[in-house]
């Protein structure tokens, strides 16, 4: 058995799909040097209508930084664990993963079909907050990963 000491984990997406992430009324912290790819601000910038008040923080942004166009639609995800094996022997794992994120989401577009389905039915207008916090990456109303399964699983099993 291995015993996990320390984990690193790094996760390479799309600008576009970066700046979704950020909200209104948010301080948005770009450090500096090369390191804030021109496809990142151009994608800020593309972006900035859905937003409000938001503070951008930088102290210098010089030339451009390394984009990886190839990846389009990929997702790379690199994890590294270290740990101590039999006898405390350290030991070292490292994955890397990459998936195409388009038909990997099919599955969560199905969900969400499912779930403005069964609204439909119940006579429900409007978003489906269940559904949205648990499928969608900006719900009306944020929940943690658990509550918002719990909060679809209820409302999918409910009365019909």
């Amino acid at each position: 058995m291995l015993e996990i000491d320390r984990r690193y984990q790094s996760r390479i997406v799309s600008a576009e799909e970066a700046v979704r992430h950020i909200q209104s009324h948010q301080r948005l912290f770009l450090t500096g040097n090369c390191s804030v790819p021109q496809t990142v601000l151009k994608a800020l910038v593309d972006y900035a209508p859905n937003l409000e008040d938001v503070e951008i923080c930088q102290a210098l942004s010089i030339g451009p930084a390394d984009y990886v166009p190839f990846l389009r639609d990929n997702k790379v995800c690199f994890l590294r664990l270290e740990g101590v094996g039999f006898g405390g022997v350290p030991m070292h794992i490292e994955l890397r993963l990459s998936v195409e994120d388009s038909p990997n989401s099919a599955g969560v577009v199905v969900d969400a079909i499912r779930a403005a389905k069964i609204a439909l039915d119940r006579g429900l207008a409007g978003p489906i907050e269940q559904a949205s916090a648990y499928l969608m990456k900006r719900p009306p109303r944020q929940m943690s990963d658990d509550e918002a399964r719990w909060a679809l699983e209820s409302f999918c099993g409910g009365p019909r």
